[in-house]
């Protein structure tokens, strides 16, 4: 490690440099979520002329580093924004209603982008991230599956360019959708993509939407160990198949990655009430932080010129799965609230 560290060492300060900026840009413009932020900036530093060949010479290294060893990091702090009682305070229902819109929208969006001919695990990756918890999903997902950084990159990009327009077209829906604070902090939460992004849109609604939003939010958030075990066992069975009986020392993936054995444990320990208040504040805090500059490295690998190969179906994917994940969770609030 010690002769790895020079190398990702520019990598990694330009991480620490994109997070400073990021948190310059929420601070400023406290609509624009952290996240969404960060993500814009690393794609911007991916294509600045002077900043493209540092991204993609001496600082890829530290920039693949901080995008999967501080997202992991990120993913376990998550943990702790989840608690067992809120999962049994915001009523069966409400859970039945937020696992059928995450089977829905994780099958439906999977099923489109391979009919697309979406290259590589970006069908599995975008599914991920509009059912679950958007860039977090997909950075979880793509370390369990192994997936490639571009893959990861794109999907993060369009996931974070969906979830920003929720944060503008959804507020102006509740009046002539006919739903209640309440109501609309459900749907926001069901059909957001990013915590931060279900936060900006929610609270345009008050306290009490806010406020069923983020429970909304973190059952599906819940949903993300699941999700990972499944896939990391698919990818273990993948790779006893692809090693065959002549190669009993080939490595195998892990049934369940560490860092979500860190998360389960992280819901476990904030589900004690042990830990007070200003604790929880300051993970929350941290996970910002290290999912903020993960989402910058993964956003220095998305690589435009490319991605408009595909534009017009990347697009049409992205505005099809929002209006599924939308339309799905606004029929299963109407159908709670009856």
């Amino acid at each position: 490690m010690r002769r790895a560290a020079p190398a990702l060492r520019p990598g990694l300060l330009l991480a620490a440099l994109g997070l400073t900026l990021a948190v310059a840009v929420h601070g400023l413009l406290p609509a624009v979520p952290m996240l969404t932020a960060a993500v814009v900036l690393g794609v911007l530093a991916a294509h600045l002329p002077r900043l493209r060949t540092v991204v993609r010479g001496p600082a890829r290294p530290g920039l693949s580093c901080a995008g999967r060893r501080l997202m992991r990091a990120g993913i376990v702090l998550l943990g702790l924004q989840l608690g067992l009682d809120d999962v049994a305070g915001i009523g069966w229902a409400t859970v039945g209603m937020t696992l059928a819109v995450v089977l829905t929208t994780l099958a439906g969006t999977w099923w489109l982008a391979r009919r697309l001919g979406l290259p590589g695990d970006q069908p599995l990756l975008v599914a991920a991230g509009y059912a679950i918890c958007g860039a977090s999903a997909i950075g979880a997902v793509g370390e369990a599956r192994g997936s490639d950084e571009r893959d990861a990159a794109t999907s993060v990009a369009l996931v974070t360019l969906c979830g920003t327009l929720a944060i503008a077209v959804l507020p102006l829906l509740q009046g002539p959708l006919g739903l209640g604070d309440a109501e609309f902090g459900r749907w926001a939460g069901a059909s957001v993509h990013d915590v931060g992004q279900v936060v900006a849109t929610a609270q345009t609604a008050g306290d009490a939407a806010l406020g069923e939003a983020v429970l909304v939010k973190l059952m599906r958030v819940a949903l993300l160990a699941p999700l990972v075990a499944a896939v990391a066992l698919s990818a273990r069975h993948r790779s006893l198949a692809a090693a065959g009986p002549g190669e009993p020392g080939r490595k195998r993936a892990p049934l369940v990655p560490l860092f979500i054995v860190g998360f389960l444990a992280a819901v476990t320990l904030r589900s004690t009430g042990l830990l007070p208040g200003p604790a929880l504040e300051a993970a929350h805090t941290g996970q910002e932080l290290l999912l903020a500059a993960a989402l910058f490295g993964l956003g220095s690998a998305v690589d435009l010129p490319s991605l408009t190969r595909t534009g017009a179906r990347t697009a049409l994917l992205g505005l099809t799965a929002w209006l599924v994940v939308a339309g799905v969770s606004y029929a299963g609030v109407l159908l709670v609230a009856r």
